[in-house]
């Protein structure tokens, strides 16, 4: 594929046919795909090897936001201390009924 692309890339220069000229796109698509599968298959390939690992490589963990990635965790962001559970629990929310 890369090797027709380059004859192809001479014959722009030396001026080629133009059919040639159009078949350059399809070619670099073409390759594009290629590269696209060969890589999702590498990435795949890390994953499977990093699965069941401690620590995951940088470009395999999730990207979302720089704030995101440093934001505590949902867990983290509601515990409780054990004063706080203790204060909960001794003093609950007051429920009051309203006779008319």
């Amino acid at each position: 594929q890369k090797a027709e692309l380059a004859t192809l890339r001479v014959a722009k220069v030396s001026g080629g046919a133009a059919s040639k000229l159009a078949k350059i796109k399809v070619v670099r698509k073409a390759i594009a795909r290629i590269l696209t599968v060969y890589n999702q298959k590498q990435k795949a390939e890390a994953r499977k090897a990093c699965k069941d690992k401690k620590y995951v490589p940088l470009d395999l963990r999730p990207k979302k936001t720089r704030a995101i990635r440093r934001a505590l965790k949902v867990e983290q962001k509601f515990m409780k201390t054990p004063r706080q559970k203790t204060k909960a629990s001794n003093f609950p929310m007051r429920r009051f009924a309203v006779t008319m």
